[in-house]
């Protein structure tokens, strides 16, 4: 037992498909003037297929008329083409030869055919334009000759002509004459109305889709107007600082009784309710950073006290237990640990604050220099390489602030990688701005950690082992000074290799 497997329909869907996605990517104004210009196509077509079929409909009535007209005896037809008349023995030729040849009536256009069946017989004969009488393949004659003789008028393709409307009838004598009109002019006459039609109708629908985009465009212009607005709030920075949300969409573009006026209104909503937020958000952050300003300021007395007190009582004229030591060393330690951190939370409150940094020229190669000998007496198990330009480069800028910033990338290679991993320090210029680059082949960093390795207290996983605590603010100063100084810093980062890159505007280079 056999079944036939189920036609797959999925092609025939394809199309649909294709044009739904290439609609989804067109603006709405070409899709409503393509809809426009397809609906009147549409109507167009039908009309024209029911002009057309109608009018020749009506001229192949013409032609039946013409025929069946034709078809009745008349006092001009010959003899041989009457009805009646002694059976069986048709008129005779002048001079006794036979029948004449059978003739289309009068009135019939030429090319018209006459065929005549008598005794097993058929002669045919063709009218043409100089009134004369021409041949008609036998095999045209034989198709006529075989038409049913109920006097109904029927199409007739023929080999030699085209399609003709033939009737044919018999005669009591048992003679079948069939008469026959070429549709060649009715054909002529339909197609030259089809190519009226269809120049009308492109030439119609090109005037109503150049109406209908005008239109259109003028209809959507105050949604045009939404959007701008809308493109404007994105382009607004409202991650960080203080906002003033002042953008809304024209008050001639929030009528409720449109539905363009609608949209604006709801979006005008949409930006009060957003810069409400905006402003309690800011307002939240300003507090926030004044308390971490004040707070870090004033730890940084208290601190310094209790390392100065563990240091005096540590380094006393008593000695004090190996305990006591081992604490008051720990004291100092966390201590200044916890003061860095202190100078740390200062200087991004202060870089918050949007205060301006020193902008006097800046030895890059020589800031990188002692930066990366610095790193190689923190981590000797680490292999520190370097690549300087032969010029010397010159940034504007605070030299601390940037000592800090390749300080905290060294500092983050050799906290976050194991022994032995290569850290290669390269400064080059490029046509508007120095290219710090500092390179380690390492583990690398996850990429779920990526987007966020800059945010404050972010902290990488045991994947990128850390043999040294750290605050988790080091690549933050990197962003917030670099961003202080107009320059960029980005990561690319996978297993083996991990590389950040600063860019800093406007350098020179001296030899």
């Amino acid at each position: 037992m056999s079944s036939n497997p189920p036609t797959d329909v999925r092609p025939r869907r394809r199309p649909l498909r294709t044009a739904r996605r290439w609609l989804a990517g067109r603006s709405l104004r070409t899709r409503l003037v393509l809809a426009l210009v397809a609906l009147l196509a549409l109507v167009s077509v039908a009309i024209g297929g029911l002009t057309t079929v109608a009018l020749r409909h009506f001229l192949v009535g013409q032609v039946d008329t013409q025929l069946r007209m034709g078809d009745r005896p008349r006092a001009d037809v010959p003899p041989w083409f009457r009805q009646g008349g002694d059976p069986g023995r048709p008129a005779s030729r002048p001079g006794g030869v036979g029948p004449p040849p059978p003739e289309p009536p009068r009135g019939f256009p030429p090319g018209s055919l006459a065929v005549r069946l008598a005794d097993g017989v058929t002669t045919a004969t063709r009218s043409t334009e100089s009134g004369s009488l021409a041949d008609v393949p036998a095999v045209d004659a034989a198709r006529l000759a075989a038409l049913p003789t109920d006097g109904r008028p029927r199409t007739v393709a023929l080999d030699d002509g085209g399609d003709v409307r033939a009737v044919a009838r018999r005669l009591p004598d048992g003679m079948v004459l069939a008469v026959a009109i070429p549709l060649s002019g009715v054909q002529d006459t339909v197609w030259a109305l089809v190519a009226a039609q269809a120049g009308v109708a492109g030439l119609g629908l090109l005037l109503a889709g150049t109406a209908g985009a005008l239109i259109v465009r003028a209809t959507l212009r105050p949604l045009n107007r939404v959007a701008a607005t809308a493109t404007r709030v994105t382009e607004l920075p409202l991650d960080r600082g203080e906002v003033a949300l002042a953008v809304r969409v024209p008050t001639g573009d929030t009528d409720p009784r449109t539905e363009v006026g609608q949209v604006g209104a709801a979006l005008n909503r949409m930006l009060g309710h957003v810069a409400d937020a905006l402003a309690a958000r800011q307002a939240s952050e300003t507090r926030v950073r004044q308390f971490v300003a004040d707070a870090s300021h004033e730890l940084r007395t208290p601190l310094a006290a209790i390392r100065g007190y563990a240091e005096v009582a540590r380094r006393g004229r008593d000695e004090v237990p190996a305990d006591v030591a081992h604490a008051l060393r720990r004291v100092e330690s966390e201590s200044t640990r916890m003061t860095s951190l202190v100078d740390d939370l200062l200087l991004l409150a202060r870089l918050d604050a949007g205060r301006p940094l020193a902008a006097d020229p800046v030895d890059l190669s020589a800031l990188v220099v002692d930066a990366v000998s610095d790193a190689h007496v923190a981590g000797p198990e680490h292999r520190w390489q370097l690549d300087l330009p032969e010029v010397v480069i010159r940034v504007p800028g605070d030299t601390a602030r940037l000592h800090q910033v390749v300080a905290n990338l060294l500092a983050n290679a050799r906290v976050h990688t194991p022994p032995g991993t290569t850290v290669t320090t390269r400064l080059a210029v490029e046509a508007d701005a120095a290219v710090l680059t500092v390179a380690d082949d390492g583990p690398g960093v996850p990429a779920e950690l990526r987007p966020e390795m800059f945010e404050r207290f972010a902290r990488g996983d045991s994947s990128r082992s850390r043999a040294h605590g750290s605050t988790g603010l080091g690549l933050a100063i990197v962003a917030a000074v670099v961003e202080a100084h107009h320059g960029t810093v980005a990561v690319d980062s996978r297993p083996g290799r991990t590389v950040f890159v600063v860019r800093l505007p406007n350098p020179t280079a001296d030899a």
